[in-house]
């Protein structure tokens, strides 16, 4: 029989992971889908006619707007104002592409904050930090508790290194660089990140839709290693067993993302404890 916390894991990523699409409406760039917005957030955009065109069954940016670079600046000035009176929050500075998928044509770049505003798909880097030989004990985990300032999730257990992956980086640059921001670890260590396979993720959050797939990593560290954050967006690490951790995600007291990326792991380093089958779907 299966542990039972595994069920309460299961059962937990079910309820945050609801996800409807008859209750969306698709938002089409260049005749293309490339994001979800609910009923709300498309009439907002309907104060803007001569940008959107808004329907029962679609919002589409409107085709005069025909390259990158006009795209980019009309949702620019839209998205400032959608931020001013209090539809995007926690605003980046940071660049995200519009696209259809990873390695296909950037149709426009958005600010990061309202990318879930605009369910457009979002690529994201998460690290398991193992721990080489501790003990007889078994294999160990580095956990990292987000800071409570944090837009999203605040406070919650996170993998102990994740971010998002910005215009211009792929998967692994953008993951060495939250590296060193988030954990302290140099380019020395990173160079050992060995890739683990993506992890996809659609579900109705707070801000919108978050539409995004993960790319998974494993770095074993040192067991004299210990997580230093250099950037104040981590609130203390944790190192833990892997029954720890399963703890903590049974209690939801971690990120969907995180959860479904420290299951991975955990299926392939204890599958006595997290059997392979209870670890999420993955493109290898």
């Amino acid at each position: 029989m299966s542990d039972p916390r595994i069920r309460r894991v299961a059962e937990g990523l079910a309820a945050r992971n609801a996800f409807d699409a008859d209750a969306l409406i698709p938002w089409v760039v260049a005749g293309q889908r490339v994001g979800w917005l609910n009923r709300e957030r498309a009439a907002l955009l309907g104060h803007w006619p001569q940008w959107f065109e808004v329907s029962a069954g679609r919002v589409e940016l409107r085709n005069m707007l025909a390259t990158q670079a006009d795209r980019t600046a009309v949702l620019a000035e839209v998205i400032a104002r959608l931020a001013e009176a209090g539809h995007v929050r926690g605003w980046r500075d940071e660049l995200f592409a519009v696209n259809t998928g990873w390695g296909t044509p950037v149709l426009a770049l958005v600010e990061r904050a309202a990318a879930r505003f605009f369910g457009i798909r979002t690529y994201a880097a998460h690290m398991n930090g193992l721990i080489e030989g501790i003990d007889d004990g078994g294999p160990m985990l580095w956990l990292a508790r987000r800071a409570d300032t944090k837009p999203i999730d605040p406070g919650m257990w996170d993998n102990l290194v994740a971010g998002g992956i910005g215009h211009g980086f792929d998967a692994r640059s953008a993951l060495e660089k939250e590296c060193w921001e988030e954990a302290g670890i140099g380019a020395d260590l990173a160079a050992r990140l060995v890739p683990r396979g993506t992890i996809d993720v659609l579900r109705t959050v707070p801000e919108g839709i978050q539409n995004e797939t993960l790319f998974a990593f494993d770095l074993t560290l040192p067991a004299s290693f210990t997580p230093a954050n250099q950037d104040g967006e981590v609130a203390g690490h944790l190192r833990a067993s892997p029954d720890a951790a399963l703890d903590i995600m049974a209690d939801l007291a971690m990120t969907v993302d995180a959860t479904l990326v420290t299951l991975d792991v955990l299926a392939r380093v204890v599958p006595s404890l997290v059997p392979q089958r209870f670890a999420p779907d993955n493109n290898r």
